[in-house]
């Protein structure tokens, strides 16, 4: 099997702030019928969050299900100040997650046992989850917060919580691709008890997604490192790490890695489950 030589692992995070008043209003936001690009130049100080039950806490909401577009999942960047953190951090005993650490040091406990995360850090919370999060470091922590309701199945179990670390898993290459294109996947795949999945995707310069994929699965896309040009719908758009991409079912996609570095974004789809169908009342 080719793997893409090992390289140490780059995490891009918004720091918040404002613009001076000398800058131009031009930007690469745009939100179209089936896709949004969110550029990190908007991830200011006047769009963030707060949520109840975190102290020292803030987030910039990147997703949120949106009837008639992506309606599967949240996204969130969350900052958590030194000392910061929770004690219950979910309210919705229905909802699993997954964090992804991309700046500084956060403590979690889940069901008692302590973890240290780092920047490269991935944890998966099923459903009815007890954790707690603080950040004991002296800089702020920084994280992505993917929330989805699960979708339990009789016969099948919630997967259990883990964590592990992206240094600690080892990419699979596309087929075809020489190890071009990778893809760093934390949980098993053949596992149907996930409904959805979010990985790591890494391409080398020039690597291309040479088809448009068009399928049902709704994406978050926020890059990590690097930068590219996006095929979104019928729309080729340039992006570059810090830039988030929101895509809903079946929105055609392709890309092409310009370099000169390698192009790498954390990856939400939903999987494994039957399509809702209506339900009509008399």
């Amino acid at each position: 099997m080719t793997t893409a030589p090992v390289r140490p692992a780059s995490y891009y995070a918004p720091h918040g702030g404002h613009p001076d008043q000398s800058q131009l209003l031009t930007d690469r936001a745009m939100f179209t019928e089936a896709y949004a690009v969110i550029p990190r130049g908007v991830m200011r100080d006047i769009v963030t969050s707060f949520l109840p039950g975190w102290h020292d806490t803030r987030l910039w909401v990147l997703a949120r299900p949106l009837s008639g577009f992506a309606e599967t999942f949240s996204q969130y960047i969350v900052e958590v100040s030194p000392g910061g953190g929770s004690d219950r951090p979910e309210t919705d005993l229905g909802a699993e997650s997954v964090l992804f650490v991309v700046e500084g040091e956060l403590t979690i406990t889940i069901d008692g046992d302590r973890h240290e995360l780092r920047a490269g850090s991935y944890v998966y919370l099923p459903p009815a989850q007890r954790w707690t999060a603080v950040n004991h470091g002296s800089t702020e922590a920084r994280f992505h917060w993917i929330r989805k309701a699960y979708e339990p199945v009789p016969g099948l179990d919630a997967p259990d919580a883990f964590v592990t670390h992206e240094e600690d898993v080892v990419p699979t290459p596309m087929p075809d691709t020489d190890g071009r294109w990778v893809t760093t996947r934390f949980a098993d795949p053949t596992d149907l008890r996930h409904d959805m999945h979010v990985n790591i995707v890494t391409f080398e310069p020039g690597a291309v997604i040479p088809f448009a994929e068009t399928h049902v699965m709704e994406h978050g896309l926020y890059v990590l490192e690097g930068k590219a040009v996006y095929r979104l719908n019928q729309d080729w758009v340039e992006v570059e790490e810090g830039d988030f991409m929101w895509l809903r079912a079946f929105c055609p996609q392709a890309c092409y890695a310009g370099g000169p570095g390698r192009f790498r974004y954390l990856l939400y789809k939903d999987v494994n489950r039957h399509m809702r169908l209506p339900r009509s009342f008399a």
